[in-house]
């Protein structure tokens, strides 16, 4: 696998500014490794060397690295490369910023291209000319350096983004004379469009709201605080359903890009009359589980919002009765596939709610939020949040 180097300019040779970088090299061969090590160190580079890409792999996930310098050819396949490939690949799983300059001695094109399309930062003909080989690894370190900089300012930028997207949630849900709620979120990504909102209004009625933006992701996220910059001067009026999704929908269509909406269900829990009434604008229907083992969806009576200015919302009610569970939730839930692209689905909620009738809203809420997890392996496809209410009437008492 000798591929040859120059090593006897190495000293006299003037280099560029050293980028003073650590430095992982493989190579099978010992000769090589010491060149290498001699023409890094001698260039202000700190260096480690490994023989065998097993060892690439610990090293990597045990210390700290700014590039690795590799060998594409050892001792399990001496000229196809393949055994450097499937390691290129390795490392850039294991970290998709860190430079890897790959060297062979039985270079091609294609073996070029194939390296560099499994993720390789560039390529390196043996024998080496030493200003090039320091070239293209100080050009790599920079750019790597570039990266992570300003990886970390949009990890820094999203961080303040959810913190102030938590902020527009509820910190604490108000309690409910007669009954029990408990609510969560789970954005898909660091920040989401679902929002939900539980609002004590007055000391007989609490409004409760849940609602979910088109789309995912930070303009999703913008969209939502949009809603609830608009919801909550509403919510304090004291507006029926119908009036307050009317209200609403004229002002985010002045905000809502072509192409977005959003659905939402707003409802008025009248706690002394054990009377719900609402008005659901194109959301998921909730569902309305009887203590006497029936069911029911509170299906949609309007539009989604910000699409259609002129449309007239309408409202219904509910009577509500001792030991009646309320699920409210976005796409997000139900739709959360397995491997077999199957919905995790309405029927699941109702048939685990069921099952625990008995429960309180927080231990139904943690075994539905737990059984949409496990079905979809714990990797939603869409935000999801839920919301659950109990009535506990006869306890209140």
């Amino acid at each position: 696998m000798d591929g040859g180097m120059n090593v006897q300019s190495i000293r006299a040779t003037e280099f560029v500014k050293p980028a003073n970088g650590r430095v992982l090299i493989a190579d099978d061969q010992q000769h090589v490794l010491f060149a290498l090590q001699m023409l890094l160190s001698g260039s202000g580079f700190s260096t480690e060397t490994v023989t065998h890409p097993s060892r690439v792999l610990r090293a990597l996930e045990t210390e700290s690295f700014d590039a690795v310098l590799m060998d594409l050819n050892y001792t399990r396949d001496t000229v196809g490369g393949a055994e450097g490939l499937e390691l290129v690949s390795k490392i850039r799983s294991m970290d998709s910023l860190v430079p890897v300059v790959v060297m062979t001695a039985w270079s091609s094109v294609d073996l070029a291209v194939e390296a560099m399309r499994r993720g390789a930062s560039d390529f390196v003909q043996k024998p080496w000319e030493n200003r090039e080989l320091l070239h293209k690894l100080q050009q790599q370190l920079s750019l790597a350096r570039e990266q992570r900089q300003k990886q970390r300012q949009r990890e820094e930028e999203l961080r303040e983004a959810r913190e102030i997207q938590d902020s527009l949630l509820p910190k604490r849900l108000p309690e409910i004379p007669g009954y029990e709620i408990a609510a969560v979120t789970r954005p898909l990504r660091f920040v989401g469009g679902d929002y939900y909102s539980v609002v004590q209004i007055d000391d007989r009625q609490t409004a409760i709201c849940i609602g979910d933006v088109a789309g995912k992701g930070m303009p999703a996220a913008l969209l939502m605080s949009s809603l609830q910059a608009a919801l909550q001067p509403l919510i304090s009026q004291n507006l029926p359903p119908g009036e307050l999704c009317h209200r609403l929908n004229r002002i985010l269509c002045d905000l809502t890009p072509v192409g977005k909406f959003i659905s939402f269900f707003y409802g008025l829990l009248d706690h002394a009359a054990n009377r719900l009434t609402y008005c659901n604008a194109g959301h998921n229907p909730p569902l309305l589980l009887r203590a006497d083992g029936t069911s029911m969806e509170l299906q949609a009576e309007g539009a989604v919002l910000g699409q259609f200015p002129n449309w007239l919302y309408q409202q219904s009610e509910r009577q509500l009765e001792d030991g009646d569970r309320l699920l409210l939730f976005t796409d997000g839930l139900v739709e959360a596939c397995n491997q077999e692209q199957e919905f995790f689905s309405e029927h699941n909620l109702v048939r685990i709610a069921e099952e625990h009738s008995k429960s309180s809203a927080g231990e139904l809420l943690g075994l539905l939020m737990r059984a949409a997890s496990q079905h979809c392996g714990d990797h939603f496809q869409d935000d999801a949040s839920m919301i659950v209410l109990k009535a506990s009437i006869l306890n209140s008492r």
